[in-house]
């Protein structure tokens, strides 16, 4: 073959027409889950100083705010639960009437279709801030697996069409695929953040939900952002678990792990452009040093170009609005 001036790539990029028709990467706003914080003591909505444009939601404004985004072509949300009280063995995790259980209920209620996906969790539930139960400073990894599982089956009985698994324990993609078929749920999908790094990236997150750790960190159970082969291991194992749909968090930082993964394992995967992500790119565009609507848009795009094939962003109207 010869090259230039034979080969001229530019052909293809002169027109927008041109651009569209030749495009290997594209992104639909079906393509975006909406991460949604619901708060049992809310009355109506507060903001997040840290997440420029991110509200808390009582559950009557959380049903608003995703009939918005489903007349914006959303379709899926991801809801994170803010308790009235937290204790030592986040018995608001699993009760009937928590906050997530009733929005669950709200949302199935007045939006069908939409797909309802849950964390599941403990970290907003604990008195002490950690993802799993605590004995003698530790936090202990079997012992918190049955409570999980607990959690995710009263998820799936407010009518959750997905769960998802975020704590990090070893073993916990399995625990909640056999609760939630011995009580009935074996439709029920698992999105299991497989691949969950010990982020600096999750800052904002933390104070919408006040779920830093009390003491210590969280390095102990999410991985260390040097290691990639590790997370292969580790989504391999999940699927083997009974995962349906895998996840790697923080995105950006991570795109060659999605990629690997993505190659490796085939599964449908996720990637969520995390709270310290997002706050970035609100910060440089309320300074005017980037266009903030333009860099969302192109950091979903290097999601979905990575491999992802859902993309959690707390940008997704946003995003949504550009892609009509």
């Amino acid at each position: 073959m010869s090259g230039f001036p034979n080969v001229r790539l530019r052909r293809l990029r002169r027109t927008g027409v041109l651009r569209e028709l030749v495009r290997e990467t594209e992104l639909r706003s079906s393509d975006l889950i909406y991460p949604l914080f619901v708060s049992e003591t809310e009355a109506g909505r507060s903001a997040i100083p840290s997440m420029p444009g991110v509200e808390r939601l009582s559950v009557a404004e959380l049903a608003r705010e995703a009939a918005l985004a489903w007349e914006e072509g959303i379709r899926a949300v991801l809801l994170f639960g803010i308790p009235a009280e937290r204790d030592e063995t986040a018995s608001a995790a699993v009760a009937a009437d928590g906050v997530v259980q009733t929005a669950v209920r709200e949302l199935k209620g007045s939006l069908p279709d939409l797909v309802v996906i849950t964390d599941v969790c403990l970290c907003e539930y604990t008195s002490h801030g950690h993802c799993g139960l605590v004995h003698e400073g530790e936090v202990v990894n079997d012992p918190t697996l049955e409570l999980l599982a607990a959690q995710a089956v009263s998820h799936a009985a407010a009518g959750a069409d997905i769960v998802a698994p975020s704590d990090m324990m070893d073993g916990r993609v399995g625990a909640v695929r056999s609760a939630l078929d011995e009580a009935g749920f074996e439709a029920t999908v698992i999105l299991s953040y497989a691949v969950k790094y010990a982020s600096a990236f999750y800052g904002p997150f933390r104070d919408a939900v006040d779920s830093a750790p009390r003491f210590g960190d969280r390095r102990g159970y999410q991985m260390d952002p040097g290691n990639v082969l590790e997370a292969l291991r580790e989504a391999a194992l999940d699927v083997e678990e009974g995962a349906d749909i895998l996840m790697v968090k923080p995105a950006l930082p991570y795109l060659d792990v999605l990629c690997r993964v993505k190659e490796a394992i085939g599964t449908p995967m996720a990637a969520y452009h995390v709270s310290g992500e997002y706050a970035m790119l609100q910060a440089a565009a309320e300074r005017g040093w980037i266009d903030g609507d333009a860099a969302m848009l192109e950091a979903a795009l290097a999601i979905r170009r990575a491999g992802a094939d859902l993309v959690i962003t707390y940008g997704a109207r946003t995003l949504a609005r550009r892609l009509v």
